[in-house]
């Protein structure tokens, strides 16, 4: 995922310095080339070893080292990097670079790049909370710097509040956010819907479908790192909310038809990925679940058709994809609905193909427009997420 991308990794004396190895490991993980930067404090918390053993460059910390090839080795890193992450950030060097000190390896090199920076302090409670490191905080957010905050919880110092440096795979969230993907999609405002509905007969039963939400959720998070502005329409399911999406949670058919309805009129894209329960009963009651013969019984209606308003009541210039699950007749179903909703793109796949379907981590399907038919093999959902951004894209630039 992070093939030819590069990562400072600076680490200052925090006694959260040890996470940052779990940090470097995931991104080597991922293809990146990391390069770690610490301080001579945080060399009392975590060996420089450690980080040259899992990322198989040398960890720096004396800016006057001479033990590398001939060159000014901070300008020579600060050139190539995608993105700098500092993490723990101290109190110390974050009012250093707030102020424009640069009097070590990983302040001189931060100073001289000019790509994305991202800051996650860590420090006792009462630090974090000093006027003065919040002021420095806000400056270096002025001159572009990303800030998260810290985790709120039980501190080294035996305190409990905020301060905790976030744990390893949110911040590598971050990092894959900034630089996995180009970022073409800038400027376009994307509506994805996802999950199930669940469409109550009483207060115990209710009638659903078996989508988790998972190829929602990868594209979603594939247009949000290519850029895009999103909003997650997503009914209930067992998923971690995706981070950098505003999620709306639903639990009716009607609530997401709503809320659809509600974003759908400033959108560029809409892509119409939940699995919509077709039917809902009548009446919510105990009294309407009857039991006939041994089997429970309640009447039915269709619950509304989100694809087909979003078709009839498409805005000019607006792009929208659907997705069809079929058992049979896959292609011929898909491009009936194509013509029926009214709609630029159907995404079509087969529960009876193995490795496509309900539940799994892998996709496989075929992406249908007016002109073509074009059949992706078995790939990750993020994957196919990916491959499906792109047709979008190239439909909406002819």
């Amino acid at each position: 995922m992070l093939t030819g991308k590069t990562v400072l990794l600076g680490v200052t004396g925090s006694i959260a310095a040890y996470k940052a190895a779990s940090l470097a490991s995931a991104l080597k993980k991922l293809n990146a080339d990391v390069h770690v930067l610490m301080t001579q404090n945080a060399m009392n918390f975590i060996n420089p070893i450690t980080f040259e053993t899992l990322t198989g460059n040398k960890c720096l910390a004396d800016t006057f080292d001479r033990n590398f090839e001939y060159s000014v080795e901070h300008v020579s890193l600060a050139k190539k990097a995608d993105v700098v992450m500092i993490a723990p950030a101290s109190a110390n060097v974050i009012g250093k670079i707030a102020h424009g000190i640069a009097d070590d390896m990983l302040t001189t090199t931060v100073m001289a790049c000019r790509c994305r920076k991202i800051v996650a302090p860590a420090m006792n409670t009462n630090m974090f909370e000093n006027p003065i490191v919040q002021d420095n905080m806000q400056i270096l957010e002025k001159y572009g710097y990303e800030v998260i905050s810290p985790a709120v919880g039980y501190l080294a110092c035996g305190d409990t509040g905020a301060g905790k440096m976030p744990e390893p795979e949110l911040l590598l969230e971050y990092i894959i956010q900034e630089i996995a993907c180009e970022k073409d999609m800038t400027g376009l405002k994307v509506l994805v819907t996802a999950g199930p509905t669940q469409e109550a007969a009483d207060p115990v039963r209710y009638i659903t479908n078996h989508s988790t939400g998972k190829m929602g959720y990868a594209m979603a998070r594939v247009c949000a790192r290519r850029g895009a502005s999103v909003t997650l329409v997503s009914g209930p399911t067992t998923l971690k909310r995706p981070r950098f999406v505003e999620t709306v949670d639903v639990r009716s058919a009607k609530e997401m038809y709503d809320e659809v309805i509600r974003h759908a009129g400033d959108q560029d894209i809409i892509i119409k990925a939940a699995a919509v329960a077709d039917y809902r009963p009548k009446t919510v009651s105990s009294e309407k679940v009857k039991k006939k013969d041994g089997e429970l019984t309640l009447e039915l209606e269709r619950t509304d058709d989100i694809l087909a308003y979003l078709g009839e009541n498409k805005k000019p210039g607006q792009f929208l994809c659907g997705f069809a699950m079929e058992t049979k007749d896959l292609i011929a179903n898909a491009r009936q609905k194509l013509q029926n909703k009214h709609v630029d793109m159907i995404v079509a796949n087969s529960l009876k193909v193995e490795g496509a379907g309900f539940g799994g981590d892998t996709n496989v399907v075929t992406v249908i427009t007016a002109d073509e038919e074009i059949s992706l093999g078995k790939m990750s959902k993020e994957e196919t997420a990916s491959q499906i951004v792109d047709r979008i894209l190239a439909m909406r630039a002819l």
